[in-house]
């Protein structure tokens, strides 16, 4: 008879968003998590730059979270690829879509720990809906420039997979609510949706490249066509304090949402500025889908300044 070691009980008082990896450099400091591998704080000296959760909280409407393999929504939850159908559940009910990935409850184990950097892993095993397994790896790491996030899938099975990338970090420049802040995105053009927050196919033009006050717009809107300089975009708020928000050109969609719909306490309390590979519901329509054959593996980056 083979025995098993039968690993004791965790203690009590786990958090719920489990262990938490502090990282730190200089005045900079964030908190990610090993639920979700979720980015849970940052802050620059005093000023909090992240408008995040506590530890004894569980993360709520998306603050900080990855989303994959897919960013944002897909209409029904249903697509085909490779001339199979695919039926996801339903997360997002009011509106019967699937929302943003299946990573985001997931625990994450870690890699790497030091002073400055955290980098920690999950596998997504193949799954009805998703019948795909992938390798996900994502790296934290606290500078003098401020703070950089490289998140890298790999294919683990046998057949290609469709993939995307996004992350919903909500910021603050200084300001008790989003109203105060100048926002300026370097973005031509943005996403027509309907009233299920799918893209319509169209595109209008994006006037706020020359910065414009929030005040009591409710937006939450996907832009692109965004300018970079040496590879790179930025979003800029400006309140009591200054942050940029900048991601890589392999990820030429950022969503914009103030928060509107949270309940009291959140409400528009942080502007979330949400960088994507791809833009909602894109594995219907195949737009920037990513396709992962067997063994490949793609990286994308983001960071916040300072």
């Amino acid at each position: 008879m083979v025995k098993f070691a039968v690993a004791p009980f965790m203690a009590p008082n786990v958090k719920p968003s489990g262990q938490q990896y502090e990282i730190k450099h200089g005045d900079r400091r964030a908190v990610v998590t090993e639920v979700g591998a979720t980015l849970r704080e940052y802050f620059v000296g005093p000023e909090r730059i992240v408008d995040g959760f506590s530890q004894d909280e569980i993360c709520s409407a998306g603050r900080g979270q990855l989303l994959a393999p897919w960013p944002n929504r897909i209409r029904d939850g249903f697509y085909e690829f490779a001339g199979e159908n695919n039926q996801l559940p339903i997360n997002e009910v009011a509106r019967h879509n699937a929302i943003h990935g299946l990573v985001r409850w997931l625990p994450w184990h870690p890699l790497e720990h030091e002073a400055h950097r955290v980098r920690v892993a999950v596998t997504l095993p193949a799954q009805p809906g998703y019948p795909f397994t992938l390798g996900l790896e994502v790296a934290y790491e606290v500078a003098a420039t401020g703070l950089r996030v490289t998140a890298t899938a790999r294919n683990l099975g046998g057949r290609a997979a469709p993939y995307g990338f996004g992350q919903h970090p909500y910021l603050t420049a200084g300001t008790e609510l989003v109203d105060d802040v100048v926002v300026t995105v370097p973005a031509s053009s943005r996403l027509v949706v309907d009233e299920r927050m799918i893209p319509t196919g169209e595109r209008v033009a994006a006037d706020w490249q020359a910065g414009r006050r929030l005040g009591d717009l409710a937006l939450d809107a996907a832009f692109t066509d965004l300018e970079t300089s040496d590879g790179f975009w930025h979003v800029q708020l400006e309140g009591r304090y200054v942050v940029r928000l900048w991601g890589e050109s392999s990820l030429p969609y950022v969503q914009l949402f103030s928060g509107d719909s949270l309940p009291p306490g959140q409400r528009r309390r942080g502007l979330a500025i949400e960088p994507m590979s791809c833009p909602a519901n894109a594995f219907q329509t195949g737009e920037a889908v990513i396709v992962l054959e067997p063994g490949r593996e793609i990286s994308h980056s983001w960071g916040l300044q300072p």
